[in-house]
Formats: structure tokens, C-alpha cells, sequence
């Protein structure tokens, strides 16, 4: 269900179906992608679980604009800072509360976005301290889907990582006349730790937060050149069923009593 597409008096009799809040950004991709990138596969993602979920949840619009301060220095970056961003999370997520959802499910298509989005979930779910009814909850389609995208063997690269062959592969997918593959190319770094990396190909166990343009020239990591519409198809699939999953699940979330 599309929340656009209802006035506010059906509010009341939606609020039974799980709240679905989309979060994407406005920054650069590398030479290749769109500004868009991140947003436009968040939406593709809410189009493809909204058909298969029908009146089970309902959709609120993307919020395209993020948190992408590591992206600054690079031009066509929009941003809000992470203080803003969390308050503007917050607030969402505080007006579906007041409206009478009781299951709110952010779903998250942007890295710089985790760290404010799950500050925004708990700071309303504090607020809200002795609602044992209340089920908010932060997801990132690719933590979600981690596991089955670490399984597809026709990847390279078998974890996301920024405008890399995985997200070059879905936009090709969606909208091919938009990606560049003769400018698609990443920093790929052999980076000696058991800890981090920083083209997020290895292990990533640890938060650091170094600025993009400390890590690559281009804006954009791995081998974009590998990405095919076919590949891209395949991600969407794995994680969309994650994502369908999971709201199916907070649909079927009990009241949390303690034990």
C-alpha cells in the first residue's frame, strides 16, 4: 500500500499494517552512476515488496535526501549533517507513532545513513519507554541480505561497497541509459588488516569514518567494470526477499513482556 494515496482519515484503520519508511541520499557515484543511485535502488527495492506485500504494509515516499558528509568535496553531493539528519529520522518516525502505528520498519539504502538512522529509531523508542506494544526497527538492505548476496557466485565482490560492481549492476538494471560503463572504474586497496578495509571488499569489524576522497580519486570503489543488468536483477531479487521477510515478520511480532 502506497501511504501517499490515503487521506487522513483512513490513518486510524492503517495503523495495524507494518510502517514502512525508505531512506536513501543525493551524492556522487563515481564517474558512472547517477547522483541518485542510492535512492533509486531504494525505490525499486519499495516497488518490487509493495507488489508482493500488497495491504500488508504500507509505503511512505523515499526520503532521498541523507547523510553524506564523507562525500562533500566531491560536487553534486547534497547533504545534511548527522545532528540534522537523525532529528529529521526522529521526527518521521516520532509523526507515525503519534498517527498510531505501533510497527514502523526504516529501511535504510545508504551507508552514511546507519549511524544517524538507528539514533533516530532509539531515541523515539526511548521516548516512548513503557509502550511494550511498540516495535520500531532500522534495516540496510544489504546487512539484511549479506548472507545471500556473500553466496552469489557470478560476484566478484561479494559485500556492497560504494558504486562498486554490485550497485553499477543494479542501476544498470533499472536505468542502463544513465550508467556510463566507459568511465566505471574503483580504488580496490590491499590494506593489511584482519579488521577493516577500506573498499569494504574484506573485513569490516571495526567502524572507521574516513572521508571518501581519502580512500579513492574516482568516488567510487571495487571493479564497476564487472557489472551486468543480469547481475543486478539477481541482487534485487535476494534482497527483496529479505526485505519482504522481515516486514512479515514485525507484522507477526508479539507485545514484548518481560520473562
Amino acid at each position: 500500500m502506497d501511504y501517499r494515496e490515503h487521506n487522513w482519515t483512513q490513518i486510524p484503520d492503517l495503523a495495524g499494517r507494518v510502517a514502512v519508511v525508505p531512506l536513501g541520499s543525493m551524492e556522487q557515484h563515481g564517474r558512472h552512476l547517477p547522483l541518485l543511485t542510492d535512492s533509486m535502488i531504494g525505490t525499486e527495492m519499495v516497488r518490487r515488496a509493495q507488489a508482493e506485500l500488497g495491504d500488508r504494509a504500507i509505503f511512505l515516499p523515499m526520503l532521498w535526501l541523507g547523510a553524506s558528509d564523507h562525500h562533500r568535496r566531491f560536487p553534486g553531493t547534497i547533504t545534511l549533517n548527522v545532528e540534522t539528519y537523525t532529528r529529521v529520522v526522529s521526527d518521521v518516525v516520532e509523526s507515525l507513532v503519534r498517527s498510531g502505528f505501533t510497527r514502523v520498519l526504516v529501511l535504510n539504502s545508504h551507508g552514511g545513513n546507519i549511524l544517524a538512522g538507528k539514533r533516530a529509531v532509539y531515541d523515539v523508542r526511548m521516548r516512548h519507554h513503557d509502550r511494550r506494544d511498540l516495535w520500531l526497527v532500522f534495516a540496510t538492505w544489504y546487512e539484511l541480505a549479506a548472507g545471500q548476496i556473500a553466496a552469489l557466485d557470478e560476484l566478484e565482490q561479494r559485500r556492497v561497497s560504494h558504486a562498486s560492481e554490485l550497485e553499477t549492476s543494479m542501476i544498470l538494471r533499472l536505468r542502463p541509459e544513465l550508467v556510463n560503463m566507459a568511465a566505471a572504474a574503483g580504488t580496490n586497496f590491499d590494506f593489511p588488516s584482519a579488521f577493516y578495509s577500506p573498499d569494504s571488499r574484506g573485513e569490516m569489524r571495526v567502524a572507521v569514518y574516513p572521508p571518501l576522497d581519502a580512500r579513492t580519486e574516482s568516488g567510487a570503489l571495487g571493479r564497476p567494470e564487472l557489472a551486468t543488468p543480469e547481475k543486478g536483477e539477481t541482487l534485487f531479487s535476494v534482497a527483496v526477499a529479505e526485505v519482504v521477510a522481515l516486514v512479515r515478520e514485525i507484522a507477526s511480532w508479539p507485545v514484548l513482556e518481560p520473562a
